[in-house]
């Protein structure tokens, strides 16, 4: 696999990508379709929803205050913990939440210099 078809392994940790892994890991053990074609499901899944997000979802503006509670910086991967949060969107939408959790990946897919 080239450096330009690598995809973050990000969203199989979204409850959609926990499924899937789940079904497959069924589907394996009921000797149903070979690990290698689970693989090859996941890098497609990996590239899909990757493609999706940054196709079909609408960019819109927004601010946001909050208590930040945790920051870690690895493997060029920011999280942050953030405590009663207040979102501001366009059109003066607002938004509170207790707790949410932000990962920030680098422009740059795994692999490329």
């Amino acid at each position: 696999m080239s450096a330009s078809n690598v995809y973050y392994e990000l969203y199989r940790r979204s409850s959609i990508g926990v499924a899937l892994i789940d079904s497959l890991d069924e589907l394996i053990k009921d000797s149903k379709i070979q690990p290698q074609l689970a693989m090859k499901i996941l890098s497609t899944f990996d590239r899909s929803i990757s493609e999706a997000l940054t196709d079909k979802v609408k960019s819109t503006r927004l601010s946001f205050k909050g208590h930040l509670d945790t920051y870690r910086f690895c493997d060029d991967v920011w999280t942050f913990i953030i405590l009663d949060v207040h979102f501001k969107m366009e059109g003066n939408e607002a938004i509170v939440a207790d707790k949410i959790k932000i990962v920030a990946n680098n422009v740059k897919k795994p692999g490329e210099p």
